[in-house]
């Protein structure tokens, strides 16, 4: 039986093979900061408040934080009105919105951003994912111009 016990222990305390990559992301493979959910009603209320853009299966509002807020750091939200209908639709256009944000924000978000994803009746629901995409990446380079045409 302690023979059992020290093969177990020598086990657990036998080197690991070489990491496939560097643990401090030396390696060139380092990815964006997961973006921050808004949770806060007063944020969505300063996203609606800032740039806009439509598009057929959503609306993107887009606010830059201003001094004294976290610039390092993207943050997302979704909501979805009763228009969309019961809680079950309502939830899955919203698990639709999440999913399209995981897909491309990573690539194309700008840290010192707040991005609210809301929701459109029927669209958000039934629209093509792959148009859906599309339209976001379009949508997001729109907001971002729109500073640029204001100055």
């Amino acid at each position: 039986m302690e023979r059992a016990a020290e093969d177990a222990a020598a086990d657990r305390n036998a080197p690991t093979g070489q990491p496939d990559r560097a643990a401090s992301g030396i390696s060139g493979d380092v990815k964006p900061p997961k973006p921050e959910i808004l949770r806060k009603r007063a944020d969505f209320l300063r996203a609606a408040s800032a740039r806009r853009q439509g598009a057929p299966g959503f609306l993107l509002q887009a606010r830059q934080r201003g001094e004294g807020e976290p610039q390092d750091v993207v943050r997302i939200g979704f909501t979805c009105s009763k228009k969309i209908g019961n809680a079950v639709f309502r939830n899955r256009a919203k698990r639709r919105l999440r999913a399209l944000a995981h897909e491309i924000l990573p690539g194309r978000a700008r840290p010192g951003w707040d991005y609210v994803l809301v929701g459109r009746p029927g669209a958000t629901i039934e629209r093509d994912f792959a148009d859906l995409l599309r339209e976001l990446e379009e949508a997001l380079t729109r907001v971002h111009l729109q500073g640029r045409d204001r100055k």
